[in-house]
């Protein structure tokens, strides 16, 4: 198979979505698959996409990943297993933080909770916190459990 003629610029911050004109269509991708910038894909409207970006291009949720027809395919957060922590307090939260972060996992802020993708270590470590979690499956924006900040 070739490929030649796919490779797209690598694309910007994040793109607003009063950026965007036309008909707009949401890939939903995960964490990982943020990640994965060579590879075919099929968006909710059935259209085939190819990606292929150069490496360590990330993709935040609101990338457009093509315009096709005067449609724009835009990255969303699909929903994943997250742990929704929610701290008593200020002191609370800040361990919780430091001790996740000590996992090397991202932990986003979400109204009045916390998320992080969640995995047998997380849950052992919440609870032998004590800290108030609950396991669900909610749209992540953060970076997946391995990945380090550059």
């Amino acid at each position: 198979m070739k490929l030649s003629g796919l490779r797209r610029p690598v694309l910007g911050a994040q793109t607003t979505p009063e950026a965007v004109t036309g008909p707009v269509v949401v890939v939903p991708m995960t964490a990982v698959d943020r990640r994965r910038v060579r590879r075919r894909l099929r968006a909710p409207d059935g259209v085939e996409l190819r990606l292929a970006l150069p490496t360590g291009t990330v993709l935040t949720p609101g990338s457009v990943l093509e315009v096709r027809g005067g449609v724009s395919y835009v990255v969303g957060a699909a929903p994943e297993d997250v742990a929704v922590v929610c701290p008593r307090d200020l002191p609370e939260a800040a361990a919780v933080a430091h001790a996740v972060g000590n996992l090397h996992r991202d932990f986003v802020p979400d109204g009045q909770a916390f998320l992080a993708l969640w995995d047998a270590p997380l849950e052992l470590l919440l609870s032998r916190m004590g800290v108030p979690f609950t396991r669900e499956e909610r749209p992540f924006y953060g970076r997946p459990a391995w990945e380090h900040e550059s």
